[in-house]
């Protein structure tokens, strides 16, 4: 990344390489958990768009193309955050971590903040526990995945 990295809100026409985005950095957790895909995988593009009109979606862009991605809305106090994504290529250098900084800045009237993951997807708990989010509550989905679900409160 030579450029320095922009976060921006994600528009429509943005929903075509969102989602391509958005199945190549599941296909690792759908190896992770023996699956052929998860859910994030198996999204339309019609369902792309649909989710972009009640969510906001916020995009990293790293030399003219879309580097990750996230989405959240706002359900009484609770924000609730949802299939935040990296390019493969491009794990592991920060850009979750701003994402995440900017859709919690985006929501100032939450009181929370909410988010899940599989219980073998060790990369997203560290980061998710690192941020300062707590598991809350786990369920098994299915024989081999159990989600995990993870709070923080707002601070200051």
């Amino acid at each position: 990344m030579n450029a320095p990295l922009r976060i921006r809100q994600a528009q429509a026409n943005d929903a075509e390489e969102l989602l391509a985005l958005q199945k190549a950095a599941f296909q690792s957790e759908a190896m992770l958990y023996g699956m052929d895909a998860v859910p994030a995988m198996l999204e339309s593009l019609e369902q792309m768009r649909d989710a972009m009109r009640g969510h906001l979606f916020l995009k990293a862009m790293d030399e003219g193309r879309i580097a990750g991605s996230v989405r959240a809305n706002l359900d009484g106090g609770t924000c609730r955050i949802g299939r935040l994504v990296v390019a493969p290529a491009l794990q592991r250098r920060g850009i979750g971590s701003r994402l995440m900084d900017a859709i919690e800045t985006r929501f100032p009237d939450a009181e929370h903040f909410e988010i899940f993951t599989g219980h073998k997807s060790e990369g997203n708990l560290r980061l998710y526990r690192r941020l300062g989010y707590e598991e809350y509550l786990t369920q098994q989905v299915r024989p081999g995945l159990t989600v995990v679900f993870m709070r923080k409160a707002r601070r200051g």
